[in-house]
């Protein structure tokens, strides 16, 4: 059996149908790309065809992409792993320049077959792509498909001809959303944008295609970009309009990326050169940008933690070894901020929910959180009245504990005290079934000790929602010492029914995610102290790729609540705290009244709408900027090596049992340096001797916080990587 099938009808139209063996969704593999190639040959040569209609076997969508261990094969499988690449590209692009040209005659541009892609739904990638070398792009009225190219977000950019013919197709500027920020459209939005021609009822839609290839002539099927005289849209590089798209386009890109992306600079490179040579010379520059993408660390680590461990993790890789665990009724305790997101994420997944709080006007306020929300959807026209109303019906709010007797699932979302939530606890188990997993959503309080407060603590586990639930990806759950395997089954469940990725760690204090994002932020606000410039303390930051200095961070979440935290933490660890000279600033601000974005006045000043203005200009006032100013690699190793130093410390702990989920966790969890792939990768890439060397120097120079942890010592001493180590390849190897 193969991926790519063709039936021609009694009108000489042949139809290729794309329809991937054992996946939900078409993947385009190696063998499928010769398929394909194998069957528009045959379609081509047969006298009796007179036109090629390409479209899938799956209901609802066409295609989600490359299966990304093409490319690793390409790589691996030669000697020379860049030509390899290059040459696995090329045969590619030969494939869709065959379809492009459908056998026409190259020099009179005629005697070709009419080529029609028609898409019932989503096409993403190389799902795109096809059809961009296609003559007509037909899709069917779906509001939920999406099409587009993201592979921006994982770390590469389209490399299948997709930058060459969208930024051709539509010029420059209006292709920029769709290639440096991964834009994508539902089919009418598309057709507006230019990506696709039609939007047909799912029922008419290859009715629709076969008639356009019945009647299509030779000039409808040679593209703009094949005919003599073409011009780009909007204006080549040298080209007065083109000059300043191209100008601008440079700057846009590197101020979003601060420089750290390879891909998005090597995008750029491959549309502003193959915008001023003839397509198959632009074709050969893409493939050439792309090849030294992949062979960039960067992106091998972005593509390994974004596409190929945070999917391992949705799909379970460390779910225990369980009976289906799937949440069908959620109670949820506390209506407050973090429990109306929790009850808005599991009603629009279809889950029963019931949500309590102390006051009726309270839980109906949580309740509201989900009507807003659907209003907002309504009004950008990405759901309907019905649709509300649906999702509404599933939430019950109500300050009746009673209501929770037969809910399967508990998350437990109050104020973050011990005696509090072991209130709440006791409450809840007397009126749910023994079988009912108790979950607490907490970013600090320890699982174990909370368990005490339930009847059953291997039915007792931690689940922390980042804050904005509905946006933040990342959902960290939190094993105590009793916690059963049903319980981690049933979070992990749950966690993939909302569509959000899951981490597992083992329980600690601040878990794994605060673990090293405190440090980061205290390490900041040691340095002004210290008298760096607050601005290259922040600046610094963000050129190394994290999303919010360190200053803007503590503003965001709140001075109040670091305050708060280093209260506990010193009551903890008595002598042995080390953060006294953070607490200096810390404290000093907050009896200021300056709480952060809260109160519009932090770290940063902020202006009468609460919008921040810049770096409050007393700050350097109270804390008085030194003379002699640290260079910025110093800055940015401060406060690199203060996370990842935790995270190595984690792996040792046991609180972390899986590299990915340190890796996945840090950039979706507190946005660590998304271009690195995370902590592990970070320090795979720089290499374990180079790591424990600049352990050492900070520790000489600003502490022992900095200490080598002994396992990076070890891996420096052996030349060994993380991934290598501990990595999946390296469980299989054992």
């Amino acid at each position: 059996m193969t991926d790519f099938t063709m039936n021609t009808d009694a009108d000489g139209v042949a139809v290729i149908t794309w329809d991937t063996i054992g996946k939900s969704m078409n993947v385009m593999s190696q063998q499928g790309f010769a398929d394909l190639d194998a069957l528009v040959d045959q379609a081509l040569a047969d006298e009796a065809v007179k036109g090629i209609v390409i479209t899938s076997g799956k209901e609802g969508s066409f295609a989600g992409g490359m299966d990304l261990n093409i490319i690793a094969k390409m790589r691996d499988d030669s000697d020379d792993p860049a030509q390899g690449i290059f040459d696995g590209v090329m045969a590619m692009h030969a494939v869709l320049r065959k379809i492009e040209r459908a056998g026409m005659d190259p020099k009179t541009l005629k005697g070709g077959k009419p080529i029609a892609a028609a898409l019932p739904g989503t096409a993403l990638g190389i799902g795109l792509e096809i059809p961009l070398a296609c003559h007509r792009i037909f899709a069917a009225d779906n509001a939920k498909a999406k099409i587009g190219l993201p592979e921006i977000m994982v770390g590469i950019f389209p490399g299948a001809g997709g930058t060459t013919r969208i930024s051709r197709k539509l010029g420059a500027m209006a292709a920029s959303p769709l290639l440096l920020q991964g834009k994508m459209n539902d089919p009418k939005g598309a057709m507006r944008a230019g990506v696709i021609d039609e939007v047909v009822p799912a029922d008419e839609l290859l009715s629709a295609a076969k008639a356009w290839v019945l009647q299509a002539k030779d000039a409808d099927i040679v593209k703009p970009w094949d005919q003599k005289g073409y011009k780009m849209p909007g204006g080549a590089p040298y080209h007065p309009a083109g000059f300043m798209t191209f100008v601008g386009a440079s700057a846009m890109v590197n101020g979003n990326t601060m420089g750290v992306y390879p891909a998005a600079k090597a995008l750029l490179s491959a549309v502003y050169e193959g915008a001023m040579v003839p397509f198959d010379t632009a074709l050969k520059i893409e493939a050439r940008w792309f090849t030294n993408v992949l062979l960039n660390p960067s992106s091998s680590a972005m593509i390994r933690s974004l596409f190929i461990n945070k999917e391992a993790l949705e799909k379970g890789a460390n779910r225990p070894d369980v009976a289906d665990q799937k949440v069908k009724q959620v109670g949820i305790i506390g209506a407050g901020m973090m429990g109306a997101g929790i009850a808005l994420v599991s009603a629009m997944a279809g889950i029963k929910v019931v949500l309590i709080d102390a006051k009726q006007e309270a839980a109906d306020k949580g309740k509201s959180y989900t009507a807003d929300y659907m209003d907002k959807g309504i009004a950008r026209k990405k759901a309907t009245a019905e649709k509300k109303e649906q999702v509404l019906s599933l939430i019950n709010a109500t300050t009746d504990y009673a209501a929770l007797k037969d809910c399967d699932l508990i998350v437990e979302a109050v104020f973050e005290d011990m005696s509090v939530k072991a209130e709440v606890t006791k409450k809840v188990q007397a009126v749910t079934g023994p079988d009912c997993i108790f979950a607490t959503n907490t970013s600090t309080l320890p699982i174990t000790e909370l368990a005490e407060a339930a009847n059953d603590a291997d039915k007792f586990i931690g689940i922390h929602f980042f804050s904005p639930v509905d946006k933040m990806n990342l959902v960290e759950i939190i094993r105590g010492k009793a916690t059963g395997d049903v319980a981690v089954a049933k979070a992990l469940d749950f966690v993939r029914q909302i569509r959000k990725t899951p981490i597992v760690v083992n329980d600690a204090r601040f878990f794994y995610a605060n673990r090293c994002i405190i440090p980061y932020i205290n390490e900041g606000i040691r340095m002004v102290a210290e008298g760096v410039e607050p601005a290259l303390i922040e600046n610094a930051a963000k050129l190394v790729g994290m999303p919010l200095g360190p200053l803007q961070l503590v503003d965001e979440t709140s001075i109040d609540l670091g305050v708060k935290i280093a209260k506990a933490t010193k009551l903890a660890m008595g002598d042995a705290y080390p953060d006294g000279a953070v607490d200096e600033v810390l404290f000093a601000m907050a009896d200021q009244g300056r709480m952060g974005r809260k109160s519009a006045s932090g770290f940063y000043a902020y202006d009468d709408k609460g919008k921040r203005t810049g770096l409050w200009d007393q700050l350097a006032v109270q804390y008085p900027v030194a003379d002699e100013q640290p260079d910025l690699t110093t800055v940015q190793h401060r406060l690199l090596f203060a996370q990842v130093l935790e995270a190595v410390r984690a792996l040792e702990d046991g609180v972390l049992t899986d590299i990915r989920e340190g890796d996945v966790g840090a950039i979706l969890g507190w946005g660590f340096a998304p271009w690195s792939g995370g902590p592990f990768s970070w320090l795979d890439i720089i290499g374990a001797p180079y790591a424990a060397d600049q352990c050492d120097q900070l520790t000489e120079k600003f502490g022992d916080r900095f200490a080598c942890p002994a396992l990076l010592r070890e891996m420096a001493d052996k030349g060994q990587s993380f991934y290598e180590r501990f990595g999946p390849k390296a469980d299989k190897a054992a």
